[in-house]
């Protein structure tokens, strides 16, 4: 048998989430850490997208395809310019991360195993990654995985962001190439749920155009499809005119289930599996990168490398409420993102998703919301934790 691979921190996972780590490690001048990725699969060229908001200046901005510092939010019969200066929204496809990833990899001297993973065995001092057979692969001094798995505990609410985009090209100009539009609610709202469109112009020419729900169950393809051709008419756009160059599908997990960041004394998971996704949202590729920095950092200084809860216990709560609200029909989906726009700075509401807003500002948040459908919910959450099960649907 073939003795495991030694190493100080083995990542096992290597999609986006590995990515921002690995280029955290190459940015803090680590080469003497001893890395290896364990992933049945080199992700490589473009498999997904990412859109987040956040300023200027930092390692990401040579890789973005756009970004914009105003973008539309559109209810029925409200159209909303907001800037989001000093933020802005962005766009990053995989290939540019996974290229630097890749560039950090050789740099560091990492071990790529390109295997899938079975058990990590860990006995508090070190941690062996064995593959689906039950092989020893790697001995690592810490994991950190980031393969998708089911929260540690259930939560009382399990919805899902499930969207389906289409690249479209066209011979001629078509699309604003100033500013994206984040939230178009023009869209049909089916019985149970929310949705919406949106549009991320990289020229104008050239844009993603998506249709996503916050609903509890996923669509089928046909119906994603006609979707987004209604979509194009509430635009404008004449299908005939444009090229579907590119389809891109997802399902993002939205609950207040708890995710356990750290099933075992040295791993640590990393991405939706950690608690990255924000349960209102759906966004997760900011607090991936924020935790990836943090690692780095920690392993720079000598410490473990914990990244610290992805965001404050109060916001948690505070999704946990909203998506209560949404799921038990209290509050009106469209009216609610449309009064939270409304009635604050975006860049607030944008940091508040982040989870970087202070206790002030996140009271100046909940009293824009509606105040009897938030506070029956919020009683309902509670008596649903004191029970720990689902209460009454109220």
């Amino acid at each position: 048998m073939t003795s495991p691979v030694t190493v100080d921190l083995a990542l096992v996972g290597g999609g986006g989430a590995a990515s921002l780590v690995l280029a955290a490690l190459d940015r803090h001048h680590l080469p003497g850490v001893r890395v290896a990725i364990v992933d049945p699969v080199h992700k490589r060229g473009q498999d997904r997208t990412w859109a987040f908001w956040g300023s200027p200046g930092t390692f990401l901005d040579p890789l973005l395809s756009a970004a914009w510092d105003a973008v539309d939010v559109i209810t029925p019969g409200a159209p909303r310019t907001l800037s989001l200066r000093p933020l802005r929204y962005a766009m990053l496809r995989s290939a540019p991360l996974y290229d630097l990833a890749g560039a950090a990899e050789q740099r560091l001297g990492a071990i790529r195993l390109t295997t899938a993973a079975g058990a990590l065995d860990d006995d508090g001092s070190r941690v062996v990654v064995r593959d689906e057979r039950g092989a020893p692969l790697v001995d690592a001094g810490w994991v950190l995985d980031s393969r998708p798995c089911p929260p540690a505990r259930s939560g009382r609410t399990h919805w899902l962001q499930h969207f389906r985009g289409w690249w479209l090209e066209s011979a001629r100009p078509l699309f604003d190439p100033r500013r994206a539009v984040l939230m178009d609610f023009r869209t049909p709202q089916p019985p149970r749920g929310v949705s919406f469109g949106y549009v991320l112009p990289v020229s104008d020419r050239f844009a993603l155009v998506e249709y996503t729900e916050f609903s509890p169950s996923v669509l089928s393809g046909d119906e994603y499809d006609t979707a987004l051709r209604g979509y194009l008419t509430l635009l404008g756009i004449d299908e005939s005119t444009v090229r579907v160059a590119e389809v891109e599908n997802g399902v993002i997990p939205m609950t207040d289930g708890v995710f356990e960041p750290r099933p075992s004394p040295r791993v640590v998971r990393l991405g939706t599996a950690g608690g990255a996704t924000r349960p209102s949202t759906g966004f997760t590729f900011t607090a991936m990168a924020r935790q990836a920095d943090r690692i780095a950092g920690e392993v720079a200084a000598g410490r473990p490398p914990l990244p610290g809860p992805a965001y404050p216990a109060r916001h948690r709560w505070m999704d946990a409420v909203q998506l209560r609200a949404l799921d038990r029909g209290l509050t009106d989906g469209v009216a609610f993102f449309g009064r939270l726009f409304d009635r604050n700075p975006p860049e607030r509401v944008l940091r508040f998703l982040d989870g970087a807003t202070s206790w002030r500002e996140d009271l100046t948040l909940m009293a824009s919301a509606p105040l009897l459908p938030m506070m029956r919910a919020a009683a309902g959450d509670a008596a649903a934790r004191l029970t720990g099960g689902q209460a009454a649907r109220s």
